[in-house]
């Protein structure tokens, strides 16, 4: 097992490292960072859920590096996923959102770890470290939040209060952050695998536990939640 800190290059095993992510030369950026790393080395890359399930059967990697936002479903799907099929493969996100609702979602779908994006390529690596010697890792920024204040009273979206996030399911915070993306309903039931009448009833639920009279409502809601997740 490989320590948090960085072995010398003579160590013996590199840890097998599977990126997911749908930006590609973010990811390929990424895979050539890790590639110059003495202790670990890129298996596999993939852009979506089924696509990562297929390499993690195919390469057998010790950790995956997941982004939230991919291809054909969610990233907290794939993390559930891989916990379920691939017990032995340890996961790390890597995020543009910052929030404490994403970081505790992400580590209850099985993830080891939590890294936002804008805070540099070095935390991912000191984050790969971590996880595969037994330990956690959360970026420093959202840790010394999560740690001041692991339930502020007002989320950064719109204003409105934090316990109404947290009430939503994984699903509807997916349906969330699609119908601010501009995504039509049948789009949204087209990337994540469900039928156009399961999303008008992830819209409905929506507007009842955020206290929203109607789409307009409702359209607005998401666009400023993802701009403060940005």
């Amino acid at each position: 097992m490989l320590n948090a800190t960085r072995p010398t290059a003579g160590a013996s095993h590199k840890t097998k490292v599977l990126l997911v992510d749908d930006h590609i030369i973010l990811r390929q950026g990424l895979a050539l960072m890790i590639n110059e790393e003495p202790d670990m080395t890129v298996c596999a890359q993939a852009d979506g859920v089924r696509s990562a399930l297929e390499a993690a059967r195919a390469s057998n990697p010790d950790v995956a590096v997941i982004d939230l936002s991919i291809r054909d479903g969610d990233g907290l799907e794939l993390l559930k996923a891989l916990r379920d099929q691939f017990p032995g493969v340890l996961t790390l996100v890597l995020s543009m959102f910052d929030e404490a609702v994403y970081a505790q979602r992400a580590l209850h779908a099985g993830a080891q770890g939590y890294v936002m994006k804008a805070e540099g390529v070095d935390n991912v690596l000191t984050g790969i470290r971590r996880v595969v010697g037994g330990g956690r890792f959360i970026s420093p920024g959202l840790s010394e939040r999560l740690a001041r204040d692991p339930a502020p009273a007002e989320a950064a979206r719109g204003g409105e209060p934090a316990v109404a996030v947290a009430r939503l399911s994984d699903r509807e915070l997916q349906v969330l952050r699609r119908i601010g993306c501009g995504l039509s309903t049948r789009e949204i039931a087209e990337e994540l695998f469900i039928s156009v009448k399961t999303v008008e009833t992830h819209r409905e639920h929506l507007k009842q536990k955020l206290g929203l009279a109607d789409s307009g409502e409702l359209l607005r809601y998401a666009i400023a939640y993802n701009r403060a997740g940005n």
